[in-house]
């Protein structure tokens, strides 16, 4: 018994020493990001892709016809993209709204639906007319000069761009929290990772590929959830990187309700750990052969839990070391403060207020909540979880 219980205890140790300390090293990386910019001969004549603009959009009658509208505004253009709507389950009403706008409308229908099944047939039927593909969630809005800077993106030589989301909605403390924990992720994956010339992680929307590089690989998947995080990784085996651009901008909404919450953070944690598991072996091979961004992305990011469960679990064990290992309460209290230390390195100056603060007197309780989640992974990334949009 006192033999499990020391390499509990050890276990435990390694594991939060490990998260602090990867934390913090990518978060003050991130500090170092500078984008290289074309100068004004290059950009007066480097070559103006043809994007094809794919928006999946599964039962989102209350949002798409908007989010279509809103994609025709680009500061490019307007011969050289096109928006593409998947429909998939969507009103007759809605079909019509949408055929009256200048974008084409693919229509899916499936009995079991996913991202990748929707995509795979639009782009399939778009083949060799675009150069570029960019990928939205149904509720996304780009800003003005996305596709402007993901054309740059590619310019640079990047194959694989993931544009930075940002929060359209902070409706409650809720939706707060979801942006908040977005944008620390741009920061620490995204900025930390394109620094010491890794992989960024892609997000699943707000994203930009070669055309040919994102159907050939898709065609060979049959992802459920979280498609974004084997894309990447399909990419890394090929030898193509995810490249940040957080000033390529879309604005996401933010979840708002409780039992829409757990059931997304579950379906993020079940594709997350289901693909830890596809990978693993593959990511140690990569690391003998010196591929380190291949196993960074398919090992050292996906063995971590989220965040919020890390911070809550750092803090519980300074508090039984308090009480009943006062000899390691330094250590457990140094772990503690790299961990914050790099939260909050990551968090926008625009999120330091009042409101900032009663939302982080929310987050036990959905620390709990998350924990709960661990236990109720079962099948969760064997069948598609819909996040219902609409509040904006």
């Amino acid at each position: 018994m006192g033999v499990l219980k020391s390499l509990l205890e050890i276990t435990i140790t390694v594991y939060i020493g490990y998260v602090c300390i990867y934390n913090f090293v990518l978060s003050i990386a991130g500090l170092f990001y500078r984008r290289k910019t074309l100068s004004k001969d290059e950009l007066n004549t480097h070559f103006k892709r043809r994007f094809a603009v794919f928006i999946p959009s599964y039962k989102e009658d209350g949002v798409i016809v908007d989010v279509a509208r809103s994609a025709l505004s680009q500061d490019y253009e307007a011969d050289n993209y096109k928006v593409v709507v998947i429909a998939d389950s969507l009103k007759a009403e809605t079909l019509k709204r949408l055929r009256e706008l200048p974008i084409e409308v693919v229509e899916v229908s499936f009995e079991q639906s996913t991202k990748v099944k929707a995509l795979n047939i639009a782009l399939d039927k778009f083949k060799g007319l675009y150069d570029a593909a960019v990928i939205l969630d149904a509720d996304n809005v780009m800003d003005r000069s996305f596709l402007r800077i993901m054309n740059e993106g590619h310019s640079a030589g990047h194959k694989a761009l993931q544009g930075r989301r940002a929060s359209k909605n902070e409706s409650n403390d809720l939706a707060v929290l979801d942006g908040l924990s977005e944008e620390i992720n741009n920061h620490i994956n995204g900025k930390g990772n394109t620094v010491l010339h890794l992989s960024a992680a892609l997000k699943g929307s707000g994203m930009s590929f070669d055309y040919e590089l994102l159907r050939r690989n898709l065609a060979a998947m049959h992802s459920v959830g979280g498609f974004d995080r084997e894309l990447e990784l399909r990419f890394l085996q090929e030898g193509t990187s995810v490249y940040y651009l957080p000033d390529a901008v879309v604005f996401d909404e933010k979840v708002e309700k409780s039992q829409v919450f757990q059931n997304q953070r579950k379906r993020w944690i079940a594709s997350q750990y289901h693909y830890l598991a596809k990978y693993f072996v593959p990511g140690f091979e990569a690391l003998l052969s010196g591929r380190f961004s291949m196993f960074n992305s398919a090992v050292l990011r996906n063995i971590q839990l989220p965040r919020l469960i890390n911070l809550g679990l750092i803090t519980v064990m300074v508090f039984l070391a308090l009480v009943t290992h006062a000899s390691v309460m330094k250590t457990w209290l140094l772990l503690w403060g790299l961990f914050v230390i790099s939260t909050l390195i990551a968090i926008p100056r625009s999120y330091i207020n009042r409101r900032l603060f009663r939302v982080i007197l929310s987050t036990p309780r959905l620390f709990l909540t998350m924990f709960l989640l661990l236990f109720k992974l079962k099948g969760a990334n064997k069948k598609f979880i819909h996040t219902p949009h609409g509040s904006q």
